[in-house]
């Protein structure tokens, strides 16, 4: 099976980023402002944004967008000029977004969790003009001596005695948007730097509009789809799943500020939400709520999730009490744009060890140490091209030589592809433990106890030992109190010998995660004392 159905447009090769040649969408916006437009005028009056007691509809967000726009011209900012956006979820963030690129800027996205070093590295990195930050992240600012070429900072806040925002946004709409070439830097994301410095992953408007359809007619979204954004809208997740989607789609964004199990039932039911992508504890979290049965949520259809494999108990609690939501797996990463696969809705229960599908034009291959393609079924690297595929990083071309080849981007996953072209990730080449020759992929282990009635989540991680040089070490979160013994003894009948782990960490603490929902499994091995 493939993504040859009705409801994918059609595409033909174009020549991309110089030396690729791609399958891509024929028929498309230029970019991502002539998306926004073409909501705006296809929607006009039908709802766009929606946080907290702000409503906005597509013709509002387009005029508030097309006035900060005009603030940007004010300041001095011209195309190719970066704007860095230190924001939680708020409707702030997405009007900056479309405001930047009506101006033909490249907005690059701060994490919140960030701390000052971080930030500062990045603002230097991308050589930003303009920082729009969270007047309570002022403390973790750089010193203006630290960031010589950043010549603007504007604070916002929901008091307007602490924010400069309004300034910005007090004009008459711009005039027509700066003219950009589809192969243009629309944003810059920089990734998590688990070796060396965060990398500046360029995303072009033509990777996001490709991306945007991808999901828009994978998924079958609509002008009167609805979708909360629950993760962090400054990561690609956030930015382009929810943001860039449902502007394709002329569909309806409504945003939480943090996420919480029990507000987000609240908001879904209320606001007859038909699609989210959350990762894999967010279900779960939403499904030990006591009260979870009172909530009507019949119009949620699509619950895509990714960064982790959604245990088979989530699956068929969700499958009993919303018969009608589709969980569609959506693997992918900064460097595509976000989704890489995606699992059709109906084969999910089907194929639980698998992401899914590679996305309309994409090729994925798993590509072993010699740098040839390996059989159908066999562990590699997967290698990854297609339309989404970013041209390379920021201002590092050594990082984008070791990272791209021919268009291919180096994932660092060890995956598999079978023949009939599904895809399946076992790990992170640099998180596979080796005890003692034998081969041990966290994911299957984890996804073992992932069934267990107690378990809300867990995470492998290697324990250095002198003897077979790696053994298995598990940190697992309960609802309840567990045994560590019991959990061992329930891996032992599921898995082989030396797969099953060998210390246990239990805790009713959540894992610590980056802000796409990944687990920081580097931070755990870091506090791995006597176990």
């Amino acid at each position: 099976m493939d993504w040859s159905q009705p409801f994918i447009p059609p595409m033909r090769l174009e020549a991309r980023f110089g030396d690729r040649v791609v399958p891509a969408f024929s028929e498309r916006p230029a970019d991502l402002w002539t998306m926004v437009a073409d909501a705006a005028a296809s929607r006009p009056d039908g709802e766009a944004l929606i946080c907290s007691e702000a409503r906005l509809t597509w013709r509002q967000t387009v005029e508030r967008a097309a006035r900060i726009a005009t603030g940007f011209r004010k300041l001095g900012l011209q195309r190719g000029d970066r704007v860095a956006i230190l924001l939680g979820n708020r409707i702030a963030f997405p009007l900056i977004l479309f405001a930047a690129a009506h101006e033909g800027l490249v907005t690059v996205l701060l994490g919140t969790r960030q701390q000052k070093p971080e930030i500062a590295y990045v603002l230097t990195d991308c050589g930003a003009r303009l920082l729009i930050h969270e007047a309570a992240l002022a403390e973790r600012l750089p010193e203006p001596r630290e960031v010589p070429e950043l010549v603007h900072r504007i604070a916002i806040d929901d008091d307007p005695r602490l924010s400069g925002f309004a300034g910005l946004a007090d004009n008459a709409p711009a005039s027509a948007p700066v003219e950009v070439a589809e192969e243009d830097t629309a944003m810059i994301l920089y990734t998590s730097g688990t070796t060396g410095k965060p990398k500046g992953a360029m995303l072009a408007h033509c990777n996001i509009v490709h991306s945007s359809m991808v999901f828009v007619s994978c998924l079958q979204l609509t002008a009167a789809d609805r979708s909360i954004a629950a993760v962090p809208l400054g990561h690609v997740t956030g930015v382009v799943a929810n943001i860039t989607t449902m502007v394709r789609c002329a569909g309806a964004l409504i945003i939480m500020a943090e996420f919480k199990a029990a507000d987000y039932l609240k908001l879904a039911a209320r606001e007859r939400v038909t699609y989210t992508v959350m990762v894999p504890a967010m279900y779960n979290l939403c499904l030990l709520q006591p009260d979870f049965e009172s909530y009507d949520l019949s119009s949620w259809r699509i619950g895509g999730f990714g960064g982790a494999p959604m245990p088979i108990a989530t699956i068929e609690k969700l499958k009993t009490r919303i018969p009608g939501l589709k969980l569609m797996n959506c693997y992918g990463a900064t460097e595509t744009t976000s989704p890489s696969t995606i699992m059709p809705g109906e084969l999910t229960a089907d194929h639980i060890d698998s992401v899914g599908l590679p996305c309309p034009g994409a090729r994925i291959v798993a590509m072993g140490a010699d740098g040839r393609e390996l059989p159908a079924g066999e562990v590699g690297e997967l290698w990854i091209r297609g339309a989404s595929v970013i041209k390379g990083y920021w201002n590092n071309p050594r990082a984008t030589a070791e990272s791209f080849t021919a268009g291919f981007w180096h994932s660092g996953d060890l995956g598999s592809v079978d023949a009939d072209n599904f895809v399946r990730v076992f790990d992170r080449q640099k998180d596979m433990i080796n005890r003692g020759g034998l081969k041990i992929y966290s994911a299957e282990v984890e996804s073992v106890l992932a069934g267990h009635p107690a378990v809300v989540e867990s995470a492998i991680i290697a324990k250095p030992c002198p003897v077979l040089g790696e053994r298995v070490h598990a940190v697992v979160v309960t609802r309840e109190p567990v045994a560590g013994e019991s959990l061992r003894a329930w891996c032992a009948e599921r898995l082989s010998d030396y797969k099953v782990p060998e210390t246990m960490a239990v805790t009713a603490e959540p894992l610590p995660r980056n802000a796409n929902g990944k687990v920081l499994k580097r931070q755990l091995r870091e506090t791995m004392v006597g176990a």
